[in-house]
């Protein structure tokens, strides 16, 4: 049988290629100085040779408004066809989307109108009917702003509309081109620079790389603008070779090489030397280390970062072998590096946690949330915060004395923030790390009250795309910092009151509405429908009828319906097997209980 399917396949199939089916897209490079836009040319003496002169009417406002003649270029492909324009930094995305819808035509509302209102109409109903103003006065005409101060939600509705057609520009930074698949007949990068950075070729590989659509576009179009002072630097760039990969083992140790070496040793898949040695000759690491560090062999690095590991109290080296002329030495994780590496807390941080929490258990505040928000808002985060003072000051003086006595406990008074808002000169030194973190633990008070992504951002003046990604990085620190307890029976105390908070920062809504949102494909807005139709619980959804819900919930599936009853009965399932385990735990007889043999030898 087995040789009649192979010669079947033999006669039948043949290899076809990706190409046989969609025709490369051919993808043009323009450079645009001024008025003129010139081709990229490898074989042209200074790496261009000229195309065209841009013949666009502008008035004397649109030629301040408009310099670099952006409405014209996006004009000559939308809306029939998509473009893409890459701007340096997120503001200058928003502005402008504005400028360009200042000066297209009426005509442009128009196109696709019914869709473009149905996109409006989403975006309010995601955001509790807030709606970005630039995005409001944008998006009729098809124009819309993208980075990472939108919610991921926002992104993901208008990242649908552009791939539909009903937006056909997207004014956007960077990001967009390494993590979204949105490509564009044409690509505009605005400038050569990321923030204040010159381009790096890898950058406007992936940046260009968005023009061409496989299958529904013939030819992709990539246009830099650029100015007279940065003519050299771009020759250098669209004719150097890619960056070369290198390995960042070393250079982010903490997250590279210390965190490897932890979980080689916990998980026990290396725990001597040789082993561990072994295993870095495999890592893209161990092949470049000559070319990165030709001063040290692999096996000095990795004594030294196992020393330094060792010091640090996270591992611990036991001697195996003394009678051999070098000491053998096998290694095993500590208590400290076990909750490391369970909680996968950062190794920079995993002492100043360790601190934090020992000091947490002098004066835990436990009449509200702040205190514990505070030890779980992410170091990372707070080491790039920059607070408003003003409003610093502002929401310091609306907390409880016991709020305030939490600010106090880290060693920041009302007085040195009121101090900083007014400019005064501080004799005082804080650590600054504190004083950020708490800043971000006040946005995330605040949020976890309102629950209102909106109002919080409008009451911090933070991008609400920011507050959101905060939201995020403290629920999954909170979950790193309640694993990390679990192995220290010294923070016993903290465990219950994790878990409840990482639920809280989790789904950041009403404490009521938190067990509905554990329901497979129950959103806040979805949770807030079923409380109010009285299913209050799981054990309320789990026995629920489909039917009766469809009739109840505004637009409610039928397959929708079937599918949160069916998860509910899941996890209820799931509980009520866990507190089973848990009485026959308890049930079962100890297996170092005495038996009556042993009771009697003794007293023999």
């Amino acid at each position: 049988m087995l040789k009649i399917y192979k010669s079947f396949f033999k006669r039948n199939i043949t290899p076809v290629s990706f190409d046989q089916y969609v025709p490369k897209v051919e993808l043009k490079e323009y450079l645009k100085i001024n008025d003129a836009i010139y081709e990229v040319d490898s074989k042209a003496e200074n790496g261009m040779t000229f195309s065209r002169l841009l013949n666009c009417q502008y008035s004397d406002t649109l030629k301040k408004m408009d310099p670099d003649h952006l409405v014209a270029l996006v004009t000559e492909v939308i809306p029939n066809y998509s473009c893409l324009v890459f701007c340096p930094t997120k503001k200058n995305c928003e502005n402008v989307a504005e400028m360009i819808c200042k000066f297209l035509s009426k005509e442009y509302l128009k196109h696709r109108e019914k869709e473009k209102h149905e996109v409006i109409k989403n975006l309010k109903n995601i955001s509790n009917g807030n709606l970005c103003p630039i995005l409001k006065r944008t998006i009729p005409f098809g124009v819309a702003y993208h980075h990472s101060g939108l919610t991921s939600d926002e992104r993901r509705l208008l990242e649908e509309a552009y791939s539909m057609g009903a937006l056909c520009l997207f004014t956007c930074t960077s990001t967009l081109a390494a993590g979204v698949n949105l490509p564009a007949r044409r690509v505009i990068l605005r400038a050569p620079y990321v923030a204040k950075e010159f381009l790096r070729r890898s950058q406007y590989k992936q940046m260009i790389g968005r023009a061409g659509r496989a299958g529904i576009d013939s030819v992709g179009e990539s246009i830099l603008i650029l100015q007279e002072k940065d003519k050299q630097q771009v020759s250098e760039l669209i004719s150097r070779p890619l960056e070369n990969c290198y390995s960042h083992l070393v250079q982010e140790f903490t997250k590279g090489i210390q965190t490897l070496f932890l979980s080689l040793i916990g998980l026990k898949i290396a725990t001597n030397l040789d082993d561990i040695c072994h295993f870095m000759g495999g890592t893209l690491f161990g092949v470049q280390q000559k070319i990165l560090l030709k001063e040290k062999s692999l096996r000095e690095i990795t004594v030294e970062w196992l020393s330094y590991l060792t010091e640090k109290g996270l591992l611990q080296k036991d001697v195996v072998d003394k009678s051999k002329e070098e000491i053998e030495y096998s290694f095993h994780i500590t208590k400290l590096g076990r909750a490391s590496f369970k909680g996968t807390i950062d190794l920079a941080y995993c002492d100043i946690l360790y601190r934090d929490l020992k000091k947490g258990l002098e004066g835990l505040v436990l009449e509200s949330l702040l205190h514990l928000i505070y030890l779980t808002t992410p170091y990372d985060m707070a080491s790039q915060c920059v607070p408003d003072w003003m409003i610093y000051f502002r929401q310091f003086s609306q907390l409880s004395p016991a709020e305030q006595n939490v600010a106090v406990l880290l060693g920041v008074s009302e007085n040195f923030i009121g101090k900083k808002a007014s400019g005064q000169a501080i004799k005082k030194k804080v650590d600054k790390d504190i004083v950020n973190r708490l800043y971000l633990s006040f946005v995330l008070y605040t949020l976890l009250k309102e629950t209102n992504i909106w109002s919080v951002s409008e009451k911090f003046n933070m991008p609400r795309g920011y507050i959101q990604s905060l939201l995020a990085g403290a629920a999954s620190f909170s979950s790193c910092v309640l694993h990390f307890c679990e192995e220290l029976e010294e923070f016993w105390v903290y465990r219950a009151l994790l878990v409840e908070l990482t639920k809280k920062l989790t789904y950041c809504v009403k404490a009521e509405l938190i067990p509905l949102m554990e329901v497979t494909g129950v959103l806040e807005g979805r949770a807030k429908q079923l409380y109010n139709a009285g299913y209050k619980s799981l054990m309320h959804l789990a026995n629920a009828n489909p039917e009766v819900l469809i009739r109840t919930v505004d637009h409610l599936s039928r397959r929708q319906a079937k599918q949160i009853v069916s998860s509910a009965k899941m996890l209820l399932h799931e509980k009520a097997e866990a507190l089973q385990e848990e009485v026959e735990e308890l049930l079962r007889l100890p297996s170092d209980f005495p038996s009556i043999e042993a009771s009697s030898t003794e007293l023999a």
